[in-house]
This record gives structure tokens, sequence and C-alpha cells, in this order.
């Protein structure tokens, strides 16, 4: 079923006003057709004037960038009049640009912090689960967080020392400024350390990498693993929708709209906002790589 947006729900409402007062009218049909012409050109007009425009200043987290422009590009099917800016600035930048009042909405791929709390305050829209992915042919079924820090900083380099046959280990991961090594670095904690063998520039290309080499590991967005290769368990939790939902799977992290708690946000960014946080967006969010919060 198509769905009504806002505008022509509102101009269906002005038609079917005007046609019942036609009808309630009777025999006075000439000055009731010159009314309800009027009434309905009238509500035409109001329904144009109550679509919202405007511009909607977000920014912050660059890991954010296929969700936020998702959901822009879905937002805009609603209210074409209004414009979604997007700075990718940090997630820092992000808190910083909501507490002092630059940005309509803040953008951080991290929780906030207490000190943080006290001008601000986060609504998690979307959960990015970051799967740890082998070769299918390797023997390895699982891995603490512990273990993926010191094999991808170069301190465990065999797979025999996580329990698999003799081999190299082969890292493989995205290109600097990828919000997905982003993610996986900050939460295994070996931000900018890792001792990559092949730096990717696509989640595809390096699936297609650990696919092709039996002694390869690497990490992609959950949406994205299909059964070419082996995802493996993280502490004993297998990645999933339900275990990145409930907080068992540990490479993951929250998507936060941050907004001011002294500022009443714009008609536009309020839109914007219950658009992104309904279930409406939860097929806008999985397709954009991440595990929607609300549906």
């Amino acid at each position: 079923m198509k769905k009504i947006t806002r505008r022509s729900f509102l101009t269906v409402c002005g038609a079917v006003a005007a046609a019942a007062a036609l009808t309630a009218c009777g025999g006075s049909a000439s000055s009731a057709a010159a009314s309800s012409t009027s009434t309905a050109a009238g509500s035409t007009a109001s329904s144009a004037a109550a679509a919202l425009s405007g511009n909607v200043a977000t920014g912050g987290s660059t890991s954010m960038k296929n969700v936020i422009a998702a959901l822009t590009e879905g937002f805009a099917e609603v209210e074409p009049g209004v414009t979604v800016s997007y700075d990718p600035t940090g997630s820092g930048a992000g808190i910083t640009g909501a507490t002092d009042k630059t940005l309509d909405i803040g953008l951080s791929s991290r929780a906030l912090k207490d000190d943080e709390k006290a001008d601000v305050e986060g609504t998690t829209i979307a959960l990015d689960g970051i799967a740890i992915i082998v070769n299918n042919a390797s023997k390895v079924e699982d891995l603490t967080v512990d273990q993926l820090k010191q094999m991808f900083t170069g301190e465990i380099t065999n797979w025999s020392e996580v329990g698999s046959g003799d081999g190299e280990i082969v890292l493989i991961g995205r290109e600097a400024g990828s919000g997905t090594r982003d993610g996986f670095e900050s939460i295994v904690d070996v931000k900018d350390s890792c001792k990559y063998a092949q730096e990717l520039t696509a989640t595809g290309a390096v699936i297609s990498a650990v696919e092709a080499n039996p002694l390869a590991i690497g990490y992609a967005s959950l949406s994205a693993v299909g059964d070419t290769v082996k995802m493996v368990t993280v502490g004993g939790v297998e990645c999933s929708e339900e275990t990145v939902k409930d907080g068992s799977y540990e490479v993951q992290r929250p998507f936060v709209f941050v907004t001011n708690k002294s500022v009443t946000l714009s008609e536009q960014a309020q839109a914007f906002f219950d658009f992104a946080t309904s279930a409406d967006a939860a097929d806008l969010i999985r397709t954009a790589g991440a595990v929607p919060v609300n549906e």
C-alpha cells in the first residue's frame, strides 16, 4: 500500500471537507458551489502553507554517514521542503555542536559520558554490529576481545596460538577514514595500531579477500555478511540482530542523536527526529548496515 504523505493527507482532508459542505447546503447549489470552491482552494493553500521547509543541521560521527544518508533520503519523500545537512566531523564534535547549539542534532557513535549529560541528552536510533569474519575453511569458531586485540596489533601472529592450525594470520581491514574500521578499532581498543596486510576500500572487498585466503581474518557490518565467509563468535556469543540488540555481543556500539536539553527543536528538526526514531525508518537503517532499535 502506498504511504500517504503529510502533504497529501492534508489536501485530501480539505477536499473531503469541501464535498461535505456542498452536500449539506442542498438547494443553494450555486452559492454552495462557490463556497465549496473557495473552501477547497483555501484548504489546498493551507496544506501547501503547512508543509515544512527549512534546514536541519546535523553533524558529528563519520561512522553514521550511511545511516544519515538513508534517513535523509527517506525523510525527503515525506517532507520534500526540508533539507537535512550533515557535517562529518567526528562524534566529539557532534556532541559539542549540540552542546553549543550550533547543530540541531549532534551525531555520536558512542554513548554519552557522564560529564557530557549536563547539557545534552542522547537517543539511540540504531546499533552498529560488527561481525568478525574468517575463511570458511578456518577451524576457529570463537575468539575473545582480548585475543582480537592481540591479533590485530601483531602480538599474536600465528593461528596456532588461538586454537587453529599452523599459519601466519593475515589481517584484512578497511581503509583509514572508514566508519567500520573506526568502530572496530575503538571497540577492540586497537585504534591506529593495527598491523593490516591489506586495507581495502569497501566492505565487499574485505569479505572477498577473507573468502579467498584460508589464513585471513577481517571485520564487516553484520548486514553485509553472507555465507561466503564464516562469522566467529566473540566470547561465545554469535553476532546477530538479537545479540546486538540485547547487548550480549561485544563488538557493537550505539548510533546516537544528541540534542540540547535547553532548546526546543524547530518543527522541521523535530519532524526529522521523530521520523528517524520511528518504526518507519527501521528498514532504511537496516539497509544502511546498522541494526534498528525501533520497529
